[in-house]
């Protein structure tokens, strides 16, 4: 099976050079039952940098589609990716198959390997050797709006 045609996809780089200083609560905010109010010290937060634990093989792609939705992943999300992790079964990745790009997690058997989407309308991808792949990155954070 082969990848469709989709639209081109947008690949940033982060800024480690950016002075822009977010306020940043480290203290975290309850989820569960609300806790008593503390003291909340203000700090900076860069996102480049928290983001990225391997600056130079790090970079942001947005997606477009929804074959990921049933791993919160949904149009539009940025995800971070981090080129110099290794690919291992069950991690999400960036692929380039048959020169197209597309986001799937990635599944080994024994004498073969699929891409798999995360949403029921869409068909897993098996990697021959046939195919083209090129493990671009794994997926380390999704980045989405609310």
């Amino acid at each position: 099976m082969s990848v469709k045609k989709s639209k081109k996809l947008t690949f940033f780089l982060p800024n480690f050079e950016s002075e822009l200083k977010i306020p940043f609560i480290k203290e975290g905010v309850s989820a569960g039952f609300p806790s008593p109010a503390a003291d909340f010290s203000e700090n900076n937060i860069d996102l480049n940098k928290e983001l990225s634990e391997n600056p130079l093989a790090t970079f942001y792609i947005k997606v477009k589609g929804n074959s990921m939705i049933d791993a919160g992943i949904n149009d539009k999300d940025v995800l971070v990716v981090d080129r110099s992790l290794e690919p291992r079964d069950n991690k999400i990745a960036i692929c380039f198959v048959d020169g197209e790009f597309t986001v799937k997690r990635i599944k080994v058997e024994k004498d073969c390997l699929y891409l798999m989407p995360e949403n029921p309308n869409y068909e897993p991808i098996k990697v021959t050797e046939e195919n083209q792949l090129i493990i671009w990155g794994i997926v380390t954070y999704v980045i989405k709006a609310l």
